[in-house]
């Protein structure tokens, strides 16, 4: 019998108790603006990040959660009664500002029309494969190939919402406490089919981009370089590995292109580089052809005369 496995990060479905499975033992920390899992290392500031973020435990799926339990908060014990001086108030605050006059505000500048939204609607002209996945926030259904009728798309429109404890989406007016909960709220709006493309027309004024900011770090065997460009389509970009550049076409989801040929400092094995596209940024892991370090990341950067260690970040 089919079971659904519950470790965080899986969520796949499986018949066989040793298939091997990939995930997050520790729960969710979200902390002053970042967002990752107690477990690892990883922290990233948008949700959409997060949801990237690779499982770092290898095990046999369960169908019973047994992430651990938050630990419980130490609180001294202080007895009934006991006085509090909290010092002078005066003395903790600050000095009074003394109050200008109040100048006349300029005015304005009229705000840029906003772009027109992308379709809703899959491009009938491209041609879909399994295994794509719907790109609707809360659906997350994949695509089996084959015939599409009968779809169906429950999804959340929205943005997620964490406030106080709290979290949900900014569509619908449920709250829940418990991370787990909030990833099985129920889509608020349906459409008749799913979105696994979208338009894939480019749209109208789009700005190219002539560089964006990028830095990197070593190992002896690779080099991890991050090209800094928030909101990334992923669907159709494009990371071309050559064993002295990289090919990109890196559009975004609000009307921007980079595009170019990236230069490497020396030669890599295309084979066994990857990449991930994260919210903010594109983040390489080049494979080295030969052991040798490199002290900066392009071909045309001007070496600084740094020494560059493995493992420390060289900033361009």
């Amino acid at each position: 019998m089919a079971k659904k496995c519950v470790h965080k990060g899986c969520g796949k479905t499986y018949e066989d108790d040793h298939e091997e499975c990939v995930y997050h033992p520790g729960p969710p920390v979200f902390h002053e603006g970042q967002k990752g899992w107690k477990c690892c290392k990883p922290r990233v500031l948008t949700f959409d990040e997060f949801l990237t973020i690779e499982p770092c435990t290898t095990g046999k799926h369960a169908d019973v959660d047994d992430t651990p339990a938050p630990a419980p908060a130490n609180t001294p014990d202080v007895a009934n009664g006991t006085e509090v001086k909290l010092g002078s108030l005066e003395a903790s605050l600050p000095a009074p500002t003394p109050r200008l006059p109040t100048a006349q505000a300029a005015p304005q500048p009229s705000a840029s029309p906003a772009p027109p939204p992308e379709s809703e609607d899959d491009d009938a002209r491209i041609a879909l494969t399994a295994g794509m996945t719907c790109r609707r926030k809360g659906c997350g259904t994949t695509h089996k190939g084959g015939d599409r009728e009968g779809e169906s798309c429950v999804y959340h429109p929205g943005a997620p919402i964490f406030h106080e404890g709290s979290k949900g989406w900014s569509c619908c007016k449920r709250r829940v406490l418990e991370f787990d909960q909030f990833m099985n709220i129920e889509g608020c709006k349906t459409k008749e089919r799913h979105l696994f493309v979208g338009s894939g027309k480019k749209k109208e004024s789009e700005e190219k981009l002539e560089t964006v900011r990028h830095d990197f770090y070593q190992t002896a065997t690779s080099v991890v370089a991050s090209l800094y460009l928030k909101k990334i389509n992923k669907s159709t970009a494009v990371v071309d590995f050559q064993p002295t550049y990289v090919k990109l076409d890196l559009p975004t989801t609000d009307s921007k292109r980079y595009q170019t040929e990236f230069p490497l400092f020396a030669s890599i094995k295309p084979e066994e580089s990857k990449f991930r596209v994260l919210g903010t940024k594109l983040e390489m892991t080049l494979a080295k052809a030969d052991g040798a370090s490199w002290p900066v990341l392009r071909s045309d950067d001007k070496p600084t005369g740094e020494m560059i260690q493995v493992g420390r970040a060289g900033r361009a």
